[in-house]
């Protein structure tokens, strides 16, 4: 199942869209905090606007250099233990929604990831337990101002600027899904920037999760990307931006200019 969240001119709503289908059957509230019920309405999915699936309460998690290949093209080599940073929540954006690069960086880069969405509290998980607090898998662009990041001495506002986090197009919620052997693939206007798979990640993806909940108490809707791979590069006005992650979909945005 793939859940979304959709506007179609009234208030966002939720909805489950099947695999293969474009029917989406609207839900009677986030499946976050409610069953999974239907409302009685099913909407095509040419017909609405997907929004990024879920806006994190609380927070999203970013780990740091977490393929080999990505931190020697950063200037260094893996770090002992995960990279941990935040951005805010009113960084997110959804499908379509514009990158805007900020009037006080000249170099702004596309990272696409994984990301896990926290379906329940989560505090000291341990990995063999950390799929009962997962809801489903979507991908993410940790979109970063690569000046300031050098510049500043912490990532704050790097990683966490407006439009900084694009989210979507859905969560897809599939406990058959391989999410330690999947491709994500970056593209720019159509070129190939980034193309590995999470078998290559430093710490897989339960162990993460795990890990993380050491330090945070992990809440619902919080999201937690994964690390990006290496071909991180810049993004300018006009270009657009796909990432593509098998088994779940493609993330598509345009790039504009504050």
């Amino acid at each position: 199942m793939r859940i979304v969240r959709f506007s179609d001119g009234d208030s966002p709503r939720y909805g489950a869209l099947e695999e293969g289908s474009t029917r989406i059957v609207v839900l009677k509230g986030d499946p976050l905090f409610n069953p999974v019920e239907p409302d009685g309405r099913i909407v095509e999915l040419d017909e609405v606007r997907l929004l990024s699936p879920v806006i994190p309460r609380s927070k999203v998690v970013g780990i740091g250099k977490n393929y080999a290949e990505h931190a020697r093209e950063m200037g260094g080599e893996a770090p002992a233990k995960p990279v941990i940073f935040l951005k805010p929540n009113t960084s997110v954006i959804g499908p379509d929604d514009p990158i805007v690069r900020p009037s006080w960086s000249n170099e702004v880069h596309h990272e696409g990831e994984l990301a896990v969405v926290i379906k329940s509290l989560a505090k000291n998980v341990p990995v063999d337990e950390v799929d009962r607090v997962i809801l489903g898998y979507t991908v993410a662009n940790d979109v970063t101002a690569r000046d300031c990041q050098r510049t500043d001495g912490q990532w704050t506002r790097a990683k966490g600027f407006d439009s900084s986090c694009p989210l979507g197009p859905w969560i897809t919620v599939d406990p058959a899904l391989d999410v330690e052997n999947l491709r994500v693939t970056t593209r720019v206007d159509g070129e190939i920037r980034q193309d590995e798979t999470t078998a290559h990640m430093i710490t897989p993806v339960r162990e993460l999760i795990a890990y993380v909940s050491t330090v945070f108490t992990l809440l619902p809707g919080d999201v937690v990307i994964t690390g990006t791979p290496a071909g991180v590069g810049p993004i300018e006005a006009g270009q657009r931006v796909e990432v593509t992650i098998e088994g779940i979909g493609t993330l598509s945005n345009p790039v504009v200019d504050a």
